[in-house]
């Protein structure tokens, strides 16, 4: 496909979706600039005075927002970050100062190992291990039996490429117990730490308090446009402001970002609960749809979603599907599918991430059935 093509799909995509009148979730691109804008200006008054200053290098709002997380997660600090990005490399790079050993143990299918161009060692030095290759977090034993040494424990809250999985509760404080006696720091890669809670049942700040630091992202779950968190001990959190300004993050002015996090912690941040809760009956739904319409194969992962949010598999080129997605939007005003995608799995085979958001939770069970068959009827 050639860039010209690319670009008007893309463009016809935004378009569907933004024209929808039922979806499962509302992502960043379903509304225009002037929306976002117009939307900010009438709500930031919840979250702080319209008459303030506008924050200068990380004051005012900004700093106001990294008060609230570090309350939120149960840490002494915590330090706003243009990016997650950016703020896991500051993060290592701080534990491997105090550990002397710039090992970091991860899941191959982590953030920083798929996503991020191999940046933990092309910027921070640091070198990457794997305790287990399997499609999920490692156990206890694994990280016990790991024949390398290493200064971090790196975990991600919930693999999102595995399929949003989480562990339960006792492997994850087994895990976290067995990186300790290895005299290894643990490190929560919680980009979406916050809709974690209700599959442990357990408060966050407990979540949280199982490792030495937690980053978090605003933009994930909560609804912001852009922005991370990084939590820890007061003084680890001294050094990575330093390293924030080394790596260039101290940006001028980010009060229009810390606002929408703000707003989304005061609103999203409550209703995530209900999100996950939900989430389990759409993919109940789905899967007795797909039963009852007789397609050869299909796999939703998890069977039961840790999150509110899960994969779907089915076993249709990625491109058909996607088609079928688009059409399904335009021609009925229903968005169930977004993009369609081959990675990962066997050859015609693909792959959609599903999310249930506010506007999923008006969706009954008739309503996903009725959906999935209007899907797989484009699909042919």
């Amino acid at each position: 496909m050639d860039e010209t093509t690319e670009e008007a799909l893309r463009r016809r995509r935004l378009a569907a979706w933004r024209g929808s009148r039922r979806m499962l979730w509302r992502g960043p691109a379903d509304r225009t600039v002037g929306e976002r804008l117009t939307q900010l200006a009438a709500d930031a008054g919840e979250v702080c005075d319209p008459g303030d200053t506008p924050d200068l290098y990380g004051d005012g709002v900004v700093a106001e927002l990294e008060r609230r997380v570090a309350s939120l997660l149960g840490f002494p600090e915590a330090v706003y970050f243009p990016t997650g990005t950016m703020a896991q490399q500051v993060a290592l790079r701080c534990w491997a100062g105090r550990t002397r050993d710039t090992t970091v143990a991860l899941h191959p299918m982590a953030h920083p190992e798929r996503h991020e161009r191999g940046a933990f060692g092309a910027v921070s030095g640091l070198r990457t291990v794997h305790p287990t290759r399997e499609p999920r977090l490692p156990t206890a034993r694994e990280v016990t039996d790991f024949e390398e040494p290493f200064g971090a424990l790196m975990l991600e809250l919930p693999l999102r490429d595995a399929g949003f999985l989480l562990p339960e509760w006792d492997e994850l404080t087994e895990v976290v117990k067995a990186a300790r006696e290895r005299d290894a720091v643990v490190h929560f890669d919680g980009a979406r730490l916050w809709e974690c809670a209700s599959h442990f049942g357990r408060p966050l700040a407990e979540v949280a308090a199982l490792a030495d630091s937690v980053y978090v992202s605003f933009y994930k779950s909560l609804g912001a446009l852009s922005g991370a968190a990084l939590a820890g001990p007061a003084e680890v959190m001294a050094e990575a402001r330093a390293w924030r300004h080394r790596y260039g993050g101290l940006v001028f002015q980010q009060y229009p970002a810390a606002l929408t996090a703000l707003l989304g912690l005061e609103r999203e941040l409550p209703r995530l609960p209900s999100y996950v809760a939900h989430a389990k009956v759409v993919a109940a739904a789905m899967a007795d749809a797909f039963r009852e319409a007789g397609v050869p194969w299909f796999r939703l992962n998890p069977p039961v979603p840790h999150t509110h949010q899960f994969h779907v598999w089915l076993p249709y080129e990625s491109e058909r599907l996607g088609r079928a997605a688009l059409e399904q939007s335009e021609e009925t005003g229903v968005t169930l599918f977004r993009g369609w995608y081959p990675e990962g799995g066997a050859p015609g085979t693909s792959m959609t991430e599903v999310t249930v958001a506010g506007p999923g939770l008006e969706w009954t069970e008739g309503d996903v059935g009725e959906a999935v068959r209007g899907f797989l009827g484009r699909v042919g």
